[in-house]
């Protein structure tokens, strides 16, 4: 056997053995993920939320939606935030020096005058542009709305954490839909722990195109049309049903959707708050937390509630949908990076020694393996070494694999809180994970390896920017 052969061999158990790992991975955490569901439901079936809900001593929650240029979403959603069934909180919208007329509506729409509010500015952030709002009505004394010059979603969150005087902050984009009991099933691990102490919870976000939206509540679920948008649903359902539900049991999150998340504030500030510097500040910040709560070898857990909380609109074309995945690529980069000294590291428990290797084996390095093997395999073709009987093989059983992993997350959905009750959309559902692989899939590699090369070679790093035409539109 030559040189060459020795080193196609290689390769090819390399592939196999990346593979094996990546399937055996995404099983062992589906079947962790079940068995945290089921119980997580055989709980909750006894908790009383309104004693949360009537409970004058609640924990005090503020709730922080920065935006910008978000004229279409932005009565709606405030409307949605302030009609939560929670007894203690308040809603503090961050105007991040928009373009548009977002300011103008909010001050006519919820009666806003000018007012003197004290900022404890722990966190260095870009300054006010016309100042704090309040409203004149009583029925809006929970809102505050600052402007405040241009900064980034991370700047505008920062500005959130200063000005809130509350024990724990709700981070929300302000595009999302909030569902009334929210807030109640958010703080509620935070309530139950003794020895361990709750420094961030996440909840289950769903993709609200198409659904039925008026005044700031969801009154009918419908599946979009565009397999694109189906294709994210899918997307969701298997990375919250399936993923982080398995992760919330092994302590091992890393990550909290930027779209709904609750904070210890003290935490949060202790750490410096938000990084202005990176486009994946939801995750680095959780990153950070957990690396300062090792660190100071303090019991600590990241929660995850399964129940569907908050409802966003996702993107309805490929422009926009590479652009949000170029950048959730560029800010898994640049949170691995900065926090490498955590990974295959003892000192940080689980996370060094099993969610950073996990994050990035399977997810960081998965869309550059997956390229390096189709170019790999063009090679064979052109050298004519390739066994077809086992490459045909192996490409059937990956993608029978996928499929099989889209359906199990499809019948959890249908069996534990159903969102998509109408008649034919389990098997509308089931032929969408037939086609994702062939339509979707190639959008998200392309956007991965896009989100690689501006990563390491275009300096001007963009957050990049997500056209909403507004939820009430179906």
């Amino acid at each position: 056997m030559d040189t060459i052969q020795i080193i196609i061999l290689i390769i090819r158990y390399l592939f196999f053995i990346y593979t094996l790992a990546i399937i055996v991975s995404y099983i062992i955490l589906a079947v962790i993920s079940v068995i945290e569901t089921v119980d997580y439901m055989k709980k909750n079936s006894f908790v009383n939320y309104n004693e949360i809900l009537s409970s004058t001593i609640s924990p005090s929650i503020s709730i922080i939606a920065p935006a910008y240029n978000e004229s279409l979403n932005i009565i709606e959603n405030v409307r949605s935030l302030l009609s939560n069934h929670y007894a203690n909180y308040d809603v503090i919208i961050i105007n991040d020096g928009s373009k548009d007329d977002s300011l103008d509506k909010l001050i006519k729409a919820y009666e806003l005058i000018q007012a003197d509010y004290l900022i404890n500015e722990q966190i260095q952030t870009k300054p006010l542009r016309k100042g704090v709002y309040k409203s004149t009505n009583p029925a809006f004394e929970k809102l505050i709305v600052v402007d405040k010059e241009n900064g980034g979603k991370a700047d505008a969150l920062n500005m959130g954490l200063n000005i809130s005087n509350n024990k724990y902050v709700a981070c929300i984009d302000v595009d999302c839909l909030l569902l009334e009991d929210a807030l109640q099933k958010m703080i509620k691990p935070f309530l139950e722990t003794t020895d361990t102490k709750v420094i961030a919870a996440g909840g289950v976000i769903r993709i609200a195109n198409s659904c039925s939206i008026k005044e700031g509540k969801l009154l009918d679920v419908n599946l979009p049309k565009k397999m694109l948008e189906k294709g994210q649903i899918l997307e969701y359902l298997r990375a919250f049903l399936l993923g982080r539900m398995a992760w919330s049991r092994l302590n091992g999150l890393l990550v909290i959707s930027g779209a709904f998340g609750l904070f210890d504030k003290k935490i949060a500030i202790e750490v410096g708050g938000y990084d202005i510097n990176t486009v994946g500040e939801d995750m680095e910040l959780v990153v950070r937390m957990r690396g300062y709560m090792e660190e100071q070898k303090q019991k600590y857990k990241v929660a995850y509630i399964p129940d569907p909380l908050c409802w966003t609109e996702a993107p309805d074309n490929y422009k926009t949908f590479i652009s949000q995945r170029n950048r959730w690529t560029r800010g898994t980069i640049e949170t691995l990076r900065k926090h490498r000294k955590i990974g295959f590291n003892p000192k940080y428990g689980s996370m060094g020694l099993l969610s950073y290797p996990y994050w990035f084996f399977f997810e960081r390095m998965a869309p550059v393996i997956e390229v390096v093997g189709i170019l790999y395999f063009g090679i064979l073709i052109a050298f004519k070494e390739v066994r077809w009987d086992y490459a045909l093989s192996f490409i059937i059983l990956a993608y029978l694999f996928i499929i099989m992993f889209s359906i199990v997350a499809i019948i959890s959905e249908e069996l534990t809180y159903h969102q998509y009750k109408k008649k034919g959309t389990g098997f509308k559902l089931i032929i969408t994970a037939l086609l994702e692989p062939f339509v979707n899939h190639p959008f998200i590699l392309y956007a991965a390896i896009r989100g690689n090369i501006d990563y390491y070679f275009n300096k001007k790093k963009k957050w990049g920017e997500m056209t909403r035409k507004g939820m009430s539109k179906a």
